[in-house]
């Protein structure tokens, strides 16, 4: 299994960030990650989505597999002889919210896909997370 967890805190309440993860239309408009997004469904357990990633003409699908609203979800890519599962969680603070983003790759080729895909994976979560924190905040990603 290869895992790799980051978070920051923002002064935004966790209703209001969860209203940007719940409108998964807008996630573009602050994740730099995103180049495009085609949803099939509501944010509900059982939606796929597609993300491509700017430069990059391998779109990734990945399905909603658990949701808990304004605490937790989870998305999940299946490859076959690897799982990528990312745990977007929300903890209140005294001061808002901290965003937590951790990702776990697990099934047989981890030991392999791991190493080699989960730092792509995550290298922008420092950024995506930032932006997210602003954007919620009240500011301008």
């Amino acid at each position: 299994m290869w895992e790799y967890e980051h978070s920051v805190e923002t002064t935004a309440s966790p209703a209001t960030v969860w209203r940007h993860w719940s409108d998964m239309a807008a996630w573009p408009t602050w994740n730099a990650g995103i180049a495009a997004l085609e949803i099939r469904g509501p944010f509900e357990v059982g939606t796929t989505f597609t993300m491509t990633a700017p430069g990059d003409d391998d779109p990734v699908t990945m399905q909603l597999v658990d949701i808990v609203p304004g605490e937790l979800f989870t998305d999940v890519m299946d490859a076959g002889d690897f799982i990528v599962r990312t745990v977007h969680r929300l903890e209140p603070t005294a001061a808002g919210t901290r965003i937590i983003y951790r990702t776990e790759i697990t099934g047989p080729a981890a030991d392999t896909a791991g190493p080699e895909l989960g730092p792509v994976i995550t290298a922008d979560f420092p950024d995506v997370l930032a932006a997210l924190s602003k954007v919620a905040s009240g500011d301008q990603p």
